[in-house]
């Protein structure tokens, strides 16, 4: 039989035993990962997993069953059945599903090379003439490369008549150098990943960039450390994007906000009826955008036509020139505060449930050049790439470290270098001292391959685009 016969008759089996509404999901996924270390391969991995995930709605009350045995769905529809009616019997809270549309229609990631058609042998070649680039530095304790690829193929279906097919291709990669000296480690790092082909791995040039990366962590191991005190910051996008991600990204997510997340990984500082308060979030300088539809064509990874409860890609602005304007939202949660779903209820694989997931959380461009931002700044620091970070359980107080700040003074790069840069600060505190955002010619996509959230754990791909930023008298604090 035919799968979409297959998956046809299973939604003609929901219809039949009367439950509210059912969904399908079947998710086909297909992932190659191949890393090299100090000039040897040490991990080639490529894994394939599919299988069904079934949602049933009984009097409000959701069962979820999956399988991987195609031949087994209706079985598992069953399960999932009576799983909702047994749940009823404990569980008196009905869930309302915020209305969508029926939609057939199908969605693909447009790539230019399938990574999974190049010979393995050229990307290891591409590997090894990193590893050579960064090991030609002298004082390189440790240098690593790799490359990432994932194909996601995925069809929904509901019993309103839904019939969605979507593929999704990731490719990515990164390189990593570590310098030593008298006890001390320090390290540079460039890695991103798309929603594209093998193209974007070639276009990150990764062989080019290694032997500046591993020249700068070796001159970290002979800098200083950086002063503390309050200082004027520009973050690059290689750092803005965990800003974004930590203390707008995550607290903007109802689930998260209503204390479901709260036992695992926080809530938020955020209350349901701030949305309707004119809540300030940070300056006029800062709107942020959750974006699932690509609308300035930045390939993030949280670009698709379809969530995985059927409701289309959505461009949601969640904060407005400073002003909180909107949560992220899926179809059960989204009526508790008289809204539509906002088109964020993912699922990591067929055997997870839906829950609400960033797509890509952007911050909108400005009209600053990046010298105009370095020339309005009399001390401060330019900070590139994320090295540790912590942020609490309500998403206010955060402190960041990076790999690297660049000094500067008198409205200019002094060349000057400092090792363990860490910032901290409180959220919208934080957001409302940004006084410039640079123009969308120095945009750039920054995609995250692992969120983690949710009980049990799932990890999805998410995305960032921002230009630098400049944020005034931010607090540093020593090394210790």
């Amino acid at each position: 039989m035919l799968q979409k016969e297959k998956i046809l008759e299973v939604v003609d089996y929901i219809k039949s035993i009367k439950a509210d509404y059912g969904d399908l999901r079947l998710k086909d996924l297909t992932e190659e990962y191949i890393k090299a270390e100090n000039g040897k391969i040490s991990n080639v991995s490529n894994s394939r997993s599919k299988g069904v995930g079934i949602r049933i709605y009984v009097n409000g009350i959701m069962g979820f069953a999956a399988t991987a045995d195609m031949d087994n769905l209706i079985d598992t529809a069953r399960l999932a059945y009576n799983t909702a009616v047994a749940s009823a019997t404990l569980n008196k809270n009905k869930v309302q599903l915020s209305p969508k549309k029926a939609v057939k229609d199908s969605f693909s990631t447009q790539i230019s090379i399938d990574p999974f058609e190049v010979p393995l042998n050229e990307k290891i070649g591409i590997l090894m003439a990193c590893g050579v680039a960064m090991a030609n530095v002298q004082g390189v304790s440790y240098n690593a490369a790799f490359m990432a690829f994932r194909k996601e193929d995925v069809i929904f279906a509901d019993t309103d008549g839904s019939y969605i097919t979507q593929t999704f291709f990731q490719s990515g990669g990164g390189i990593t150098a570590r310098a030593t000296k008298d006890g001390d480690t320090q390290q540079r790092s460039h890695t991103n990943f798309l929603r594209a082909g093998y193209e974007m791995l070639l276009d990150m040039k990764l062989p080019e960039h290694s032997e500046k990366l591993a020249q700068e962590a070796v001159a970290l191991t002979n800098a200083e450390n950086c002063p503390a005190g309050e200082f004027d910051l520009i973050l690059t996008p290689s750092q803005l994007q965990l800003q974004i991600h930590e203390s707008i990204g995550h607290p903007t997510e109802l689930d998260r906000v209503l204390g479901s997340e709260a036992a695992f990984a926080g809530a938020s500082f955020l209350n349901p009826e701030d949305i309707n308060n004119s809540l300030k979030y940070g300056s006029e300088h800062v709107t942020i955008v959750a974006d699932a539809t690509d609308s300035m064509g930045d390939l993030g990874l949280g670009n698709f036509g379809y969530d995985d409860e059927g409701v289309e890609a959505q461009n949601i602005t969640l904060v407005k020139e400073g002003v909180f304007a909107n949560f992220q939202t899926s179809r059960d949660n989204a009526p508790i505060i008289s809204q539509k779903s906002h088109g964020m209820g993912l699922a990591d694989g067929w055997g997870n449930l839906p829950i609400v997931r960033m797509t890509n959380i952007n911050l909108q461009p400005g009209h600053f050049t990046v010298n105009q931002l370095i020339e309005d700044v009399e001390h401060g620091f330019l900070l590139e790439e994320n090295k540790s970070w912590s942020i609490d359980d309500k998403r206010i107080n955060f402190q960041f470290a990076c790999e690297i700040a660049r000094e500067i003074k008198n409205g200019k790069l002094t060349g000057v270098i400092y090792k363990n840069p860490i910032y901290t600060g409180k959220t919208t505190e934080f957001w409302g001292s940004c006084d410039g955002v640079a123009s969308a010619k120095y945009r750039k996509m920054i995609g995250v391959p692992n969120c983690g959230k949710g009980q049990p754990m799932q990890v999805m791909r998410v995305a960032h685009a921002s230009s630098p930023a400049r944020f005034r008298k931010v607090r540093f604090i020593a090394n210790e």
